[in-house]
């Protein structure tokens, strides 16, 4: 049984001490209601996972845990056995014994654009919306953040957390729920709140970006990454059907129009810090995600334009800030 029994003794030492009135009654309601019919099996694997636990762990420069010569061979494939059966492994990568954890996602060059435009994280309280099996939140600890807790539906990606959690020794000030933003109460007490690659799958953008401010303590920073279209502050467009393949994409405005909606919200200091149109070296097929990837979402006569004829993925990072 997964259960959040750390969480709880953290959180009232925390900024988030009145969270607890409503969040293990949440996190209960999840654990009844689930559905998933893989999950069974997802946890008899994590249960499975050797105590590998090393103080040689380097969250800063990259997500690592252990050297290439800390377990021996038979061990290393063992883990490795393991670990494909969370297969598609999305966000990473992943340096655990030697063993590369080579994602769909680097999402290690994404960080790389999106920290020298941080506000300092080191003993601050951080939220990661749709944070998938949670890559950034590692480098946000290694940032030396005080608590990182991420939120994402996905029971699959809360098994990988997990994994990686217990496999670098369970250390305190980092969670992942299993909820969606629309389950958040408005705290007001996050010092930085990040919202990278999910305000397109938001069909109301607007109440997503207010559900952000009001999670954030006045003067907190926002981190906004998500897909634009070129264009002035009255362009947005709205797939017919799919983009890139992708059902669940609602609104995709310029960046112009997305700063504009940030300031209707209330948000000031709002800065376009990076724009970056997404490559298939980025996004792709590996052998820890097998299924299709970027290649096969872009026209193959054409790699500006999505199978569909719209504009290739280009994605923006905009910083904002909640008034004091």
């Amino acid at each position: 049984m997964i259960h959040f029994d750390d969480l709880y003794r953290e959180l009232p030492y925390t900024k988030l001490s009145h969270w607890l009135e409503t969040v293990p009654s949440q996190l209960a309601g999840w654990h009844r209601e689930l559905r998933n019919s893989k999950f069974a099996g997802w946890q008899r694997v994590l249960n499975k996972l050797p105590e590998l636990a090393s103080q040689d762990v380097d969250f800063s420069e990259q997500v690592r845990i252990g050297t290439d010569d800390s377990i021996d061979s038979g061990m290393q494939a063992k883990l490795e056995g393991l670990l494909t059966q969370f297969h598609p492994w999305r966000k990473g990568p992943y340096h655990v014994h030697g063993l590369h954890i080579d994602t769909e996602w680097r999402s290690d060059w994404k960080w790389d654009r999106v920290k020298p435009h941080l506000a300092p994280l080191a003993g601050k309280t951080i939220l990661d919306v749709g944070c998938g099996n949670g890559y950034h939140m590692w480098r946000m600890k290694g940032e030396g953040a005080n608590m990182v807790v991420g939120i994402d539906p996905s029971e699959l990606f809360l098994m990988q957390f997990l994994a990686i959690k217990r496999l670098a020794g369970n250390p305190a000030g980092i969670h992942l729920l299993p909820l969606g933003i629309e389950q958040m109460p408005p705290l007001a007490a996050f010092d930085t709140v990040f919202s990278m690659g999910v305000l397109y799958h938001r069909k109301s953008p607007i109440d997503h970006l207010q559900q952000l401010h009001d999670l954030l303590h006045p003067g907190g920073q926002l981190v906004l990454e998500t897909l634009v279209i070129e264009g002035d502050v009255n362009q947005v467009l709205v797939p017919t059907d799919r983009y890139a393949k992708m059902r669940n994409v609602w609104f995709l405005p310029s960046a112009e129009a997305l700063q504009l909606w940030l300031s209707r919200i209330g948000f000031q200091h709002i800065k376009l810090v990076d724009l970056d149109q997404t490559s298939i070296e980025e996004q792709r097929r590996t052998d820890w995600m097998t299924n299709e990837s970027l290649a096969d979402f872009l026209d193959p006569t054409d790699q500006s334009k999505t199978v569909e004829g719209y504009p290739a993925p280009l994605r923006a990072v905009i910083t904002a800030q909640r008034p004091l």
